[in-house]
């Protein structure tokens, strides 16, 4: 078995894998896309909103925001530990968008992707302030939770190789989804073998 990484950028990484049985080279891929753990906003307390969207709206536009993620710093952590952000808009005599930038974490590791995702436009006079609360989670439970836009497997024309190819949302290096995804295999390998030996 092997690994070769044969092109990676920030948000793409393309790996050459040689001697994995299919079943288990898509195994790998399916953990990619959904496995891995990352941070996403899980519920929100809103506190002032007089914008035209409702609570309910916010809330699943700011849930879907991607969260950096520090897969080394949270390994340790439980997966019911929530990381507060907040956004309190203040108020403005003009018309204005409000950002993922605006969001102010109590963690420097976990915090948007991005400044520029648009959450609400608040027009003269309307203000919106609200708690959000985010924790470790897989895209096997909620697609907020995916730590890969998109994970392919494709043959190439040699036997019994293959191409995977993982675009990271931006919460991870597309190269750690890959590193994860590959212990979590294994350790589920192993985890397997455990169970059939005892059941014999």
């Amino acid at each position: 078995m092997s690994l070769e990484i044969t092109n990676e950028n920030e948000q793409k990484v393309s790996v050459k894998i040689k001697g994995v049985q299919l079943q288990y080279a898509n195994a790998l891929r399916r953990i990619c896309l959904n496995g891995v753990p990352i941070y996403a906003v899980e519920s929100i307390d809103v506190l002032e909103n007089s914008s035209v969207l409702a609570d309910e709206a916010v809330a699943h536009r700011v849930g879907l925001i991607p969260l950096k993620t520090d897969l080394s710093a949270s390994k340790d952590g439980n997966e019911n530990d929530k990381i507060m952000l907040t956004l309190d808009s203040g108020f403005s005599d003009e018309t204005r968008t409000i950002l993922s930038g605006d969001l102010k974490s109590q963690d420097d590791n976990v915090i948007p992707t991005s400044n520029d995702i648009p959450i609400v436009t608040l027009a003269p006079g309307q203000s919106i302030k609200f708690e959000a609360y985010a924790r470790l989670g897989k895209g096997t439970e909620h697609a907020r939770w995916n730590s890969a836009n998109i994970a392919t497997l494709i043959e190439t024309e040699k036997d019994n190789e293959r191409i995977l190819t993982v675009e990271s949302t931006g919460a991870l290096d597309p190269k750690d989804i890959i590193l994860s995804s590959v212990e979590q295999l294994s350790s589920k390998l192993s985890e397997f073998k455990t169970i059939i030996s005892e059941i014999k």
